[in-house]
């Protein structure tokens, strides 16, 4: 997969939910995770079981002012908005930052206008940050990862709908008509 992403939180307070996105990211290979406002520790984030602290860049910014990103790097908010695109039909970018909203609040005014895109996932409510990081994650792996067509059952091929994978043959030529 070309490109690189980030996993981030604004104003993040249980440390709990906390190391569980840090793991999440690490566990998808993040390049880099960051925090904006957080009221908790890093240190403080034990359900970071596989140590992401140490294995990726951790930023922390203070206010959503300070908050930087790489040049090129495209920040993409996951919120619950009326104009929110819904995350089934939002083509990730190759190089994104993805910024989750603590708890109890959404994405802070801020953070929110620095969003290039809003994306929401379609469920009935709010759901847990750490399970919102896991399945945008995965749904960037699975539209940028290069997978094939799913089967339909064991040892069939995947659906006739699906077109097959380009093969580039011979170029074709035209014959002029006199």
């Amino acid at each position: 997969m070309r490109g690189y992403f980030a996993v981030g939180v604004d104003g993040i307070s249980k440390p709990m939910n906390l190391g569980n996105l840090l793991r999440i990211a690490h566990a998808f290979d993040a390049s880099f995770f960051f925090t904006v406002s957080a009221h908790v520790k890093l240190s403080d984030a034990q359900s970071d079981t596989s140590r992401a602290h140490g294995s990726l860049p951790v930023y922390t910014f203070r206010t959503a002012e300070e908050f930087r990103l790489p040049a090129g790097c495209r920040l993409v908010g996951v919120e619950i908005t009326d104009d929110a695109t819904e995350l089934p039909r939002f083509r990730h970018p190759q190089r994104a930052a993805y910024v989750f909203g603590g708890e109890r609040t959404s994405l802070s005014e801020g953070v929110l206008a620095r969003c290039e895109f809003v994306v929401k996932i379609p469920t009935r409510f709010s759901i847990n940050v750490g399970m919102a990081g896991a399945i945008v994650l995965y749904d960037r792996l699975i539209s940028l990862g290069g997978y094939p067509a799913r089967q339909i059952a064991p040892g069939r091929e995947a659906s006739a709908d699906v077109p097959p994978p380009h093969k580039w043959g011979a170029p074709m030529m035209r014959t002029r008509r006199r």
